[in-house]
């Protein structure tokens, strides 16, 4: 029988090699550079496999700005990068402190700018709905970019749509709000982003609205549409999007029907007839109202409310 000291000499024998052939550390681990960016771009350089020079003319770059990355007493690169000293010693051989790839997950990745930007806007982002499906902010932003693409209003909706594909089909129908997209080059294309209707760091609404609602989100430019009303009309007041598909439609004005068949979604044949007439019923010649042009639109023509004292049936 092996007694217990001779098991804990056999243990330790076992041990052993793993302590005496383990890897070191590299040098410099762990320890920022103290070195200027321009030290990285020697590798980072524009004809690099990984170029990052444009970073110097970012407003990240901003030496005077305490806040940024590269002002006060921050480290530039090694900011976002983390301690690198033992990657810059080691001439790439070694990784940088801080990985932004396929080595991290979304939510470290996310930390690091968190760590910053964490001004008024962001508030939400714990619960938004590109965190909460593990978005990272370097799959909207690139911060190496003078200009960074989602933030420039020609530029923004291309980003978004590289994962909105039902979206980018939408702003191509006949009808739709006029945000710019690769192939819709009309007139008024690109007097829109994406980010003026939705944010996307999150919001206490649904649909990462600017707003808490849809109307309150529409309000903000088509505020004629707000009343309050003398005659109301109830899905108008409830949710915009009960008649319009915000995003894109084939129907004018972009309704998720056409009319009369949208009106008779909700309005059945109980105070005057709704169904198509035929031909055995018609005025002689057939020029009847109830024919030609047959839309609610005609007479009722106030969908969104009115204020007229006759305006009941928002005739007027």
């Amino acid at each position: 029988m092996i007694s217990i000291p001779t098991s804990l000499v056999w243990i330790a024998l076992l041990l052993a090699p793993v302590s005496v052939f383990a890897e070191e550390p590299a040098a410099g681990s762990g320890e920022y550079t103290g070195m200027a960016p321009e030290v990285c771009l020697n590798c980072h350089g524009e004809t690099s496999a990984r170029p990052a020079h444009e970073m110097l003319q970012t407003t990240m770059a901003r030496k005077a700005d305490p806040a940024s990355p590269f002002g006060g007493d921050n480290h530039s690169c090694e900011s976002c990068h983390g301690p690198s000293k033992a990657h810059v010693l080691a001439q790439g051989e070694q990784p940088p402190g801080f990985r932004f790839d396929d080595s991290t997950t979304a939510e470290q990745k996310n930390e690091t700018c968190i760590g910053c930007h964490r001004e008024e806007g962001r508030f939400h982002w714990p619960g938004a709905t590109h965190n909460l499906e593990g978005v990272a902010c370097i799959d909207c932003h690139n911060v190496h970019q003078p200009e960074d693409p989602v933030l420039a209003l020609e530029t923004q909706s291309g980003v978004c749509f590289d994962c909105h594909k039902k979206q980018r089909a939408d702003f191509l129908k006949q009808s739709r709000h006029p945000v710019q997209t690769s192939t819709n080059a009309y007139s008024h294309a690109g007097m829109m982003a994406c980010s003026d209707c939705h944010n996307p760091h999150g919001n206490g609404g649904a649909g990462n609205l600017t707003r808490n609602t849809v109307n309150e989100t529409c309000y903000d430019c088509h505020a004629e549409k707000r009343g309050p009303f003398l005659f109301e009309h109830q899905p108008a007041r409830e949710d915009c999007a009960t008649c319009h598909e915000p995003h894109g439609s084939n129907y004018p004005n972009m309704l998720v029907a056409r009319t009369p068949w949208l009106c008779q979604q909700c309005h059945v044949a109980g105070f005057h007839p709704s169904g198509v007439y035929g031909g055995s019923d018609v005025a002689p010649g057939g020029a009847d109202q109830r024919v030609v042009g047959k839309d609610c639109l005609n007479c009722h023509n106030k969908v969104h409310g009115s204020n007229h004292p006759s305006g009941i049936r928002l005739t007027r």
